[in-house]
């Protein structure tokens, strides 16, 4: 039987539909807004994977090219491997719905969002967000939802629910919010510096939206819904508990006091392999258990003397922040460097400046795009003190440098005036904390040391949350054990002037907006104390660039001059790179930008360009080349592609019998521009730049 439900959500209808496509899974729907389609469907293994101590939950978002009436590129023909859109959209399902599986429910669970049509105005993500929810609520699958995503945009100081791609490029603020009937799960996007109440106020109002969508899935569940399957409760052989706890509770608590995160890491694993050895007869085969029960006697351990004594695993108080230090122009070679420590959390900001060659492509169902401005992120296993094998770039390491590169894009030059393609890489050398925040520092540092003329200095802070019942505290900058054993992982970056972007994520049911709030305040704070920190170092950019950088200049070619510049098949304008040495793109405007690491180059180029562009000027001089020879006169080329004529009566200052006794083909000649006709023909005159000249001699004698 087929099911669909409707409710009006910003300006368009969203409609989830169950009963038609994908039967065999345990819940599927698909999700539509205007005309764009996502099929979303869930399946769990009937049996829990034995020996993990993690929910093996996969979420998968891919994009069919016919959903926008495309044929992928390259020689297969077929979609590939996922791009970084389809990576960071699966992020965003994956993370609010995580925390509301059931704690013992260990059975492999899939989530595959299929994008079956585009309307290129209407993003996805969010529709395959809501489809999850709705396709997991629906199957046997247990979850604790619904929950519900929206985008929230401002535009022109209107707020706006699922803004369309081309009122985001102009958006000053972008989130994506998740949550449930009664709070907020989690939040992503950028802004323009907005202040911490303009945020509040768009997760509100994105909150009441989301509330509708919750609505509409409590109606699919009563009509389509299946009863949730039985998870067997987990039963702990007698005496297993109190057994550990008598051997290891002292000891754990001794050791959570240890500030120095290694030595509390190895003195927790000493605990745990010698309750191992000592229970290995009494409880044999029992060794996932007893890990269970050891990690949950730490976390409740940890969290209670938090609670009870307001000091942090580190020792600090909750709005401490650990010790910073800042450095720049560490790498000799590089246009721009930092080096950003913030207590066990070090990155290595570079800042590399290209031409507008080193844009990258984005082929998007949407269409086609060029970016030139981008931030890599890098985490490999020595900075946690770990030897992994190095593979490829993991989601985690996508998902955080998209978050900084969000974070720094509202501070970077956006007029035109700075011509460059700009790479930001973050390589995370220590990390016990956030390693993302600690990339927007590094990242900032590293452009005003390359000379980028950004707005200003932005720094990024990581918030947490432990909450036990109605006692909590809120942590700034969270150590990794912190967000490993808490409640809430919410970061925020910024200005002094406002945020620029954010990511929460929680591992409960939800947050209320008065804790955010309170978290909001003290990120600002920490937030300002990190800038005054890297202001120390360097609080403006530099005014000159690298000397390694490229040099780029921009000139204007006048429209009906750029066939002339490029020349038949390219052949101008190549010869202008082989001779200078300089890359030089041209747009359909004729702006024209010359770059090279050579200044010298790319003054040759520009006078090339100049010359080839430049318009005669009656009176002006010029030193020509003979092209051709009548019984008249010479044809002089004064300018590349452009030719006047010398008439025989304008050859000398004497008569002159034959053109040829004077001037040949090859020859350079000096010559004045005497007239231009209505036709645009060129009358030239070496007679009078020979008159010109014998004046000046004669005055120079006289002057003598």
């Amino acid at each position: 039987m087929i099911i669909n439900k409707s409710v009006q959500i910003g300006k368009d209808t969203l409609t989830i539909e169950t009963g038609r496509l994908a039967k065999q899974a345990d819940g599927a729907v698909t999700v539509r807004y205007g005309d764009t389609m996502v099929l979303v469907t869930a399946v769990a293994a009937e049996e829990a994977r034995e020996g993990i101590d993690f929910f093996p939950l996969s979420v998968e978002y891919r994009e069919k090219t016919y959903a926008a009436g495309k044929i992928p590129g390259g020689f297969f023909k077929r979609e590939g491997r996922p791009s970084e859109k389809e990576i960071l959209s699966a992020r965003l399902i994956d993370r609010p719905i995580r925390p509301l599986f059931p704690e013992n429910f260990k059975s492999e669970t899939q989530i595959i969002a299929t994008i079956i049509s585009m309307d290129k105005g209407n993003d996805a993500d969010i529709l395959a967000a809501i489809g999850a929810s709705a396709a997991l609520c629906i199957s046997d699958i247990p979850f604790e939802g619904p929950i519900a995503s929206v985008r929230v945009g401002k535009l022109n100081d209107q707020l706006l629910i699922n803004p369309v791609f081309s009122e985001i490029e102009n958006c000053s603020l972008e989130f994506v919010v998740s949550g449930s009937e009664d709070s907020i799960v989690m939040v992503e996007g950028e802004a323009g510096e907005i202040s911490e109440a303009e945020m509040l106020d768009a997760i509100k109002f994105a909150h009441e939206e989301i509330k509708k969508i919750i609505a509409l899935q409590h109606e699919l569940i009563a009509e389509a819904g299946k009863p949730k399957r039985q998870i067997p409760e987990i039963e702990y052989p007698e005496n297993i508990e109190k057994t550990i706890e008598k051997l290891a509770l002292k000891n754990i608590r001794d050791a959570i006091q240890i500030q120095e995160k290694k030595e509390r890491r190895t003195a927790l694993k000493e605990i745990k392999n010698n309750v191992m050895e000592q229970l290995s007869e009494e409880f044999p085969e029992q060794e996932d258990v007893i890990a269970e029960v050891l990690y949950k006697m730490e976390k409740d351990e940890t969290r209670s003397m938090m609670l009870s004594t307001g000091s942090r695993l580190d020792g600090r108080k909750p709005d401490e922040i650990r010790e910073i230090t800042c450095e720049i122009g560490y790498l000799p070679r590089s246009h721009g460097s930092a080096i950003f420590t913030r207590g066990q959390t070090q990155s290595l900001g570079t800042t590399t400046l290209g031409t507008r060659l080193d844009e990258q492509l984005i082929d998007a169902l949407e269409g086609e795009s060029y970016k030139n401005y981008m931030l890599h992120y890098n985490f490999p296993p020595f900075s946690t003190g770990e030897a992994k094998p190095l593979r490829g770039t993991s989601r985690r390491e996508i998902g955080h440098g998209n978050l900084a590169e969000r974070a720094l894009k509202p501070v970077l030059p956006k007029d035109g005036s700075f011509p460059y393609t700009i790479r930001i890489v973050s390589d995370v050398l220590e990390s016990n904390g956030s390693s993302s925040m600690a990339t927007v520092c590094s990242g900032s540092l590293s452009l005003m040391d390359a000379g980028v003329p950004v707005k200003s200095s932005v720094a990024g802070i990581a918030m947490g949350l432990i909450k036990e019942d109605d006692d909590l505290m809120i942590l700034t900058d969270i150590l990794g054990d912190e967000d490993h054993l808490g409640d809430m992982d919410f970061k925020v970056a910024g200005t002094r002037e406002g945020i620029t972007a954010i990511q929460m994520d929680i591992k409960i049911k939800g947050i209320s907006f008065e804790i955010m709030e309170s978290a909001l305040e003290k990120a600002r704070k920490g937030r300002l104390q990190i800038l005054d920190m890297m202001d120390k170092t360097i609080s403006t950019p530099k005014s000159e660039l690298s000397k390694f950088a490229p040099r780029i200049e921009t000139i204007k070619v006048p429209v009906n001059k750029i066939g002339v510049v490029i020349g038949p098949s390219g052949k101008t304008i190549k010869k202008i790179i082989e001779e200078t040495g300089v890359s030089i793109d041209i747009d359909d405007n004729g702006i024209t930008k010359i770059a090279s690491e050579d200044v010298d180059a790319v003054n040759k180029a520009i006078n090339f360009v100049n010359a080839l562009v430049k318009e005669p000027e009656i009176g002006e001089y010029y030193k020509g080349t003979v092209k051709k020879v009548t019984n008249f006169g010479a044809f002089v080329e004064i300018l590349p592609g452009k030719e006047g004529m010398v008439h025989i009566s304008e050859i000398d200052i004497a008569r002159t019998n034959k053109v040829t006794d004077v001037l040949n083909v090859g020859d350079p000649v000096d010559v004045i521009v005497k007239k231009i006709d209505a036709e645009g023909k060129i009358g030239l005159s070496r007679k009078e730049y020979l008159l010109k000249n014998k004046k000046v001699e004669e005055s120079q004698e006289e002057a003598s």
